[in-house]
Parts: structure tokens; C-alpha cells; sequence
């Protein structure tokens, strides 16, 4: 059955995406005290904000790596795991059991994209009550050398396999604006020629909202909803309360 449910900490929600390595602790406790309230199961997954995005832009990993610039492999990995710790610790200090996984460590891609992951290390430790928390992250690429792999990627990959049913994206932003600023409730393939949204300021090797919801469409093409909501309203979407949000689906 497809009853698990994934989360998504958007980086820009959980760090401040406009400096570097900085982590909003205070908003960790407040996700994770929300998660236990809930009693959240299933797998969490965030993005990198500023703990990662300026690393792999300066040592130019979206674009590949080899010996000129193989060093920021290292460096940017540092970056995205001192958040994994942060975001584990948050969930471990209100008696969540949760455990990092680390894309570098057991992923593997192929022109930017994955082709291997430990779905069934994931699986069993669901099983077990734990909740992974992966995040993006450098991986090795076959074509490439290396590549900067999104949460937003990892959802897609990885929750057809895991028996995910329901898909959350907690954001800075109420849902998908469009270029006037409006929430745009729904998006299906056919909507996505004509959708005009806004962009964002800051540093971002994954393609930002539009990469988001590119990685989305995949997932909807699968059958899993995906919702793109404010963090303030986590616990609706928790609850499968109506979250003011964007619901990306077939049609």
C-alpha cells in the first residue's frame, strides 16, 4: 500500500539562503515539535539553502567535476551534512528516531541524474520506526564526474519506490506564486507551457521553483500528488487539512 507519507524542508525554510551555513535552529524545533504532535512516519528529505548551493556554485559542480575542481566535492558535502546533522538532531531532541543518509555515500548518477539508491536500507528503516532524513547532495556521475543532485530530485526518484503515497513541500512561499503573485492552486502537464511564475534572488544549482516543480510533474506522471505549502501550515497537510497550497497532479 501507498500509506507513507514524504516530507520536504525546503533549504530556504530551514536556512538563511542569503548568507552561508546558516542554519534557523529556532525553526528546526518548531518543524520537529510540529512532526511529533502529528506523529509523523515516514521519510524526510530537505534541500541545501545556503549550506551547499554557494559551495557547488563556487567550484562550478553543476556543470561537473573532474581533478581542476574534484576539492569541492569535499567541501560542499561538508556544507549539505552539518545541515542533515542540525535537521537530525532537531527531530532526535523531541524523540523522533531519526538517522542521516547521505546521497555521496550510496547514490550514484548519470547525466545528472540518479540511476542507483539504497531504497531497500531506506525501506528497512521505516520498517523499523526510524525516519531517514536524505537531503541534496554532490553525487558521482558517470558522465560528469559529479553532479548536484535536488531534494526535489530525490522525491521524484525515490518515492515510487518506497510505497509513498502523499507528498509535502514545506516553503518560505504560501504555494506556487505566479507572476502577479497569486497562489496557483494546481498544476498539471498541461498547465506548464502557459505557467509564468516568479524566481528567486538567491543562490540556486538546482533550478529553484522550476526545477521543483519539473521533478514534481515526474512524480505526478507516476500517480502521487505532491503539495507545495507554507511551513506555518505543516500541520494542515499533516492533518490532510486544505494548506492554502499548490497540489501537483496528473490532471
Amino acid at each position: 500500500m501507498h500509506n507513507q507519507v514524504m516530507l520536504k524542508l525546503g533549504g530556504s525554510v530551514i536556512t538563511d539562503k542569503a548568507g552561508k551555513d546558516v542554519i534557523d535552529r529556532q525553526q528546526l524545533a518548531t518543524i520537529a515539535s510540529t512532526l511529533k504532535e502529528s506523529a509523523f512516519s515516514g521519510y524526510i528529505v530537505h534541500g541545501a539553502g545556503s549550506c551547499g548551493h554557494p559551495e557547488a556554485h563556487q567550484y562550478h559542480l553543476d556543470l561537473g567535476a573532474d581533478r581542476s575542481n574534484a576539492v569541492g566535492i569535499g567541501v560542499t558535502h561538508r556544507a549539505v551534512t552539518a545541515l542533515n546533522r542540525a535537521v537530525v538532531e532537531a527531530l532526535q531532541n523531541e524523540g523522533i528516531d531519526a538517522i542521516g543518509v547521505h546521497l555521496l555515500d550510496s547514490c550514484l548518477a548519470d547525466d545528472g541524474r540518479l540511476v542507483s539508491a539504497p531504497v531497500e536500507l531506506l525501506d528497512r528503516l521505516n520498517a523499523l520506526g526510524i525516519t531517514p532524513v536524505l537531503h541534496g547532495d554532490v553525487v558521482l556521475d558517470r558522465r560528469r564526474g559529479a553532479c548536484i543532485v535536488s531534494g526535489d530530485q530525490v522525491i521524484s526518484a525515490l518515492s515510487p519506490q518506497l510505497a509513498v503515497g502523499r507528498v509535502g513541500l514545506a516553503t518560505d512561499v504560501p504555494g506556487v506564486l505566479s507572476s502577479e503573485g497569486q497562489v496557483v492552486r494546481s498544476i498539471t502537464p498541461s498547465d506548464i507551457e502557459g505557467l509564468s511564475i516568479g524566481t528567486s534572488s538567491s543562490v540556486d544549482v538546482t533550478g529553484g521553483m522550476q526545477g521543483k516543480i519539473r521533478e514534481l510533474l515526474v512524480l505526478a506522471g507516476g500517480g502521487v500528488e505532491s503539495h507545495i505549502f507554507a511551513v506555518s501550515r505543516l500541520q494542515d497537510f499533516l492533518h490532510q487539512r486544505d494548506h492554502g497550497g499548490t497540489v501537483v497532479r496528473m490532471a
